[in-house]
């Protein structure tokens, strides 16, 4: 299994620089940052100096999306970046939450998203593409290697994933519920004739090291909220019965609206709504015996990466656990001798 560690990119920009490199010091394989310009400083320019100051890291947004971004844009930023620093990025995307909410549009159609990821990934692999009307390829791109990743929830956006997608990114750690939608995508990317194998699955989830629940909790159940902007899309399309599991939708019934101002902080003070029960499945708290439990089971149901969010008070110290017990624990050992 590989880890990947998920920031905010808030001022100063080497604060998210120095976490990033301790990461890798940890032995971390990615790190993710969110997305969304009016909130948050601009990743892509971060980016560049992580890399920069990383030797192995892959880095990329968790997630951007096809509306706040020209796609032939996005495309050339990650061809820059592959040019410059090897083949160390990787593109995670969705329709869009807080960067298109924030300035009062709406997440993109599952058809823009999927137009986006072909035009993204062919432009960034080097490659010719369709585009309004036109071939466009980038002249001065050479050899540029990109996978896209899509975030999903909902029946047909897991469809879309496993069609087209080179991972998935499902935002929560909950066994079950992953199980269901890792096999939704594996049986559409089967239909559509690919190998289902050949995508990653990727598990991203807050991750607390600690033994104090309560405080656990209150600092990770912003998360809760964040995917509850999801979920509430889903039941407003498909009602709450039958699209996808009732665990899922059973806990925004209290939900009251969301202000993106504290999107993905700690101290969001509009998640009442989400119980103790639905932050303890969604993230992974406690010990690092906790921690190595959890990913198991989500290793045997076939996740390749676990990506934790840092937004807590407590990112050193779990990056540190993480580097000297979690990992080692789910990574396959070689013996000198035999």
């Amino acid at each position: 299994m590989d880890f990947g560690v998920v920031l905010q990119t808030n001022p100063p920009a080497s604060r998210v620089v120095q976490l990033a490199t301790l990461a890798e010091a940890h032995g971390f394989s990615h790190v993710w940052t969110f997305d969304s310009h009016l909130l948050w400083e601009e990743p892509y320019v971060i980016y560049s100096a992580i890399l920069a100051q990383t030797r192995k890291v892959k880095v990329g947004p968790f997630v951007t999306n096809p509306a706040t971004r020209d796609w032939t844009v996005t495309a050339s930023v990650f061809a820059t970046l592959n040019e410059m620093y090897g083949n160390r990025t990787v593109c995670g995307i969705g329709r869009g939450d807080s960067a298109v909410r924030v300035t009062n549009g709406t997440p993109t159609t599952l058809k823009e998203l999927r137009q986006s990821v072909h035009v993204i990934r062919e432009l960034a692999n080097s490659r010719a593409v369709e585009y309004n009307d036109a071939t466009l390829q980038f002249p001065w791109s050479k050899g540029s290697e990109l996978e896209v990743w899509v975030a999903a929830y909902g029946p047909l956006a897991l469809k879309l994933t496993g069609e087209v997608g080179d991972g998935f990114i499902l935002q929560l750690a909950d066994v079950d519920i992953a199980k269901w939608m890792i096999k939704v995508v594996r049986d559409a990317a089967e239909k559509a004739g690919r190998d289902p194998d050949a995508i990653t699955f990727c598990v991203a989830a807050p991750m607390y090291i600690g033994d104090d629940w309560e405080h656990m909790r209150d600092q990770c159940r912003w998360f809760g909220g964040m995917v509850g902007n999801h979920v509430a899309d889903i039941v407003a399309k498909y009602g709450a019965d039958g699209a996808v599991p009732q665990a899922l939708t059973d806990y925004i019934e209290g939900r009251k609206g969301y202000d993106y101002n504290t999107h993905g902080k700690s101290g969001n003070d509009h998640v009442d709504f989400v119980p103790d029960d639905i932050v303890d499945r969604f993230c992974i708290l406690g010990s690092a015996q906790d921690h190595i439990d959890k990913l198991e089971q989500l290793r045997e149901i076939g996740v390749d990466q676990f990506a934790g969010y840092l937004q807590h008070d407590n990112k050193e110290e779990t990056l540190r656990v993480y580097g000297e017990t979690v990992i080692p624990a789910l990574t396959a050992t070689v013996t000198a001798k035999s």
